[in-house]
């Protein structure tokens, strides 16, 4: 499998991994029996779990730059050296600015999320022969 489709499946899993973190603090913060219902009546979210939601929201958008990028690369046969890395750099830097995130460390993050931009260019421009 090309480089850039194994960074896209660890992308995805990456997502399920943020996805279960989310649902679990919904499950810490509001119960169990309030998040399996219809959740029309629940308090505010904690802050936690509203920078949980955050996380998610933002690699989902990463994702849905990047993973048609890597699709078309793959269906192509573009595997170069630029695309290999922007794919690279994509996932490196959604799992830093996911634990970023998390932890609630500031400044720092929107480089992760830069350099996860960076990479999802450099697919796109190898996929038009530019790098």
């Amino acid at each position: 499998m090309p480089v850039e489709l194994t960074m896209l499946a660890y992308s995805v899993a990456l997502l399920f991994v943020i996805v279960l973190i989310q649902a679990n603090a919904g499950v810490s913060a509001q119960g169990l029996m309030p998040m399996a219902n219809n959740r029309d009546n629940l308090p505010p979210p904690t802050a936690f779990q509203a920078r949980m939601k955050r996380v998610v929201d933002n690699h989902r958008e990463g994702l849905i730059l990047f993973a048609p990028l890597a699709l078309i690369a793959a269906q192509q046969g573009i595997s170069t050296s630029t695309s290999m890395l922007g794919a690279q750099l994509f996932f490196y830097s959604r799992v830093a600015h996911a634990i970023l995130y998390i932890l609630g460390v500031p400044l720092v993050r929107p480089l992760a999320w830069a350099v996860g931009i960076a990479g999802t260019v450099m697919v796109f421009l190898a996929i038009f022969h530019i790098a």
